[in-house]
């Protein structure tokens, strides 16, 4: 199987090393359009296979999308990173005009791929894609709600001092610092419910923090974190690949489900080698439901910058 990585850089690479020292995919091709950096990134990572026992080959290239031919994943990360201060509705302008232009390329040497949307502002940008490929709703899918959700857990697992991989919980909505919901009342740590173990204060604490896990890490690395983004990514591309169907929180294009239609904005969906295999409708109460609704009316009001892109 052959993944595309769009973009080179720190979360692109992350997420090509990731699907090769999990052996996600027999090959991984890093395309960028800065001369040379993605074939250093690729010779850097291939030399690392005899250490850490992948047989992955992986492949660099300059702007050359017939290397991508074939491919059955697609991932995007191109775009410029969020600079400290920046917000992801600033990206828009910038950004649009790269993943219209990436999507299309790819398509045109791989047209029965599954893109994955990792550029911001992600939700967006998904939707971008989806409208200007015209690509059926189940091959397009914005990574975002996996990495908000694995950031969920790794602040529960703190403010209960217990393991991470012992907690489940996920975050919907737009991949925004106010617009994504942290669901605590259904999060749970080995199958009793989070709030049996932390007092609501300690909750909001943690749904808080989850909010702003990216601008957090922007404002200490001075960019864009890359290491959980591309962990994210490769989770997701192998619920795809080796047809997983993992329940994976995802912005996806809804019909209807949740109350709304014409946008992509994060929900639970079964993620399988036909991309977004369902969609999963979990009850929510009224207060989860009236911030669905305020986060979907922020991700439209985004999608109103795309008025001139589109037409």
């Amino acid at each position: 199987m052959k993944v595309t990585v769009v973009g080179a850089g720190n979360v692109g690479a992350s997420c090509a090393e990731y699907i090769a020292i999990k052996r996600i995919a027999s090959e991984v091709v890093l395309l960028d359009i800065k001369e040379g950096f993605a074939e250093g990134k690729a010779l850097d990572l291939t030399q690392t296979a005899t250490t850490l026992g992948f047989n992955t080959r992986i492949t660099g290239v300059t702007n050359d999308y017939n290397a991508t031919a074939g491919s059955d994943v697609v991932v995007i990360t191109s775009g410029i990173p969020r600079k400290p201060g920046m917000t992801r509705e600033e990206l828009i302008g910038i950004n649009a005009g790269i993943v219209q232009s990436v999507a299309e390329n790819v398509l045109a040497n791989s047209p029965e791929a599954i893109i994955v949307v990792v550029s911001n502002p992600m939700d967006t940008m998904t939707y971008l894609a989806l409208k200007a490929t015209g690509l059926p709703k189940n091959r397009i899918i914005g990574m975002g709600g996996a990495l908000d959700s694995s950031r969920f857990k790794t602040y529960l697992s703190k403010a209960l001092d217990k393991p991470a991989n012992d907690i489940q919980g996920m975050v919907i909505g737009g991949h925004g610092d106010t617009t994504m919901i942290p669901l605590t009342r259904l999060a749970s740590y080995n199958g009793t419910p989070v709030s049996q173990h932390l007092s609501q204060e300690q909750m909001d604490e943690v749904a808080a923090a989850t909010m702003v896990g990216g601008a957090t890490l922007t404002k200490l690395l001075g960019t864009s974190a890359w290491y959980a983004p591309g962990a994210s990514v490769a989770y997701l591309v192998d619920s795809i690949i080796n047809d997983q169907k993992r329940m994976i929180p995802c912005s996806v294009y809804l019909e209807g489900e949740y109350g709304h239609s014409d946008l992509c904005i994060g929900v639970p969906c079964i993620i399988g080698k036909d991309g977004v295999e369902a969609i999963v409708d979990v009850k929510l109460n009224e207060a989860e439901q009236a911030k669905f609704d305020q986060s979907a009316q922020a991700v439209r009001t985004m999608n109103d910058a795309l008025g001139s892109i589109l037409n």
